[in-house]
């Protein structure tokens, strides 16, 4: 996970990393393109990641434990 970004922080395992099927799904299932399938493992596009909407999509079409989002930010002072 990023340690400099500043609303939302994306954990994939390295197990799903690493699965092409995966990689595939994350890729197509992310409506801002958080997700890219790089020769079959999943990369983070850094520049997109604090424009997660926060939809779960990711979370949903991962293998049960794969994806985390985290907000990074205090919902309640928001």
């Amino acid at each position: 996970m990023r340690h400099d970004a500043i609303f939302i922080g994306i954990e994939v395992s390295d197990e799903a990393a690493g699965d092409a099927v995966v990689a595939a799904k994350l890729a197509e299932t992310c409506p801002v393109d958080i997700y890219a399938d790089i020769d079959g493992r999943v990369e983070i596009v850094e520049r997109n990641v604090d424009e997660c909407i926060l939809c779960d999509m990711c979370v949903t079409a991962a293998p049960p434990g794969a994806v985390a989002v985290h907000r990074l930010y205090d919902p309640v002072s928001a």
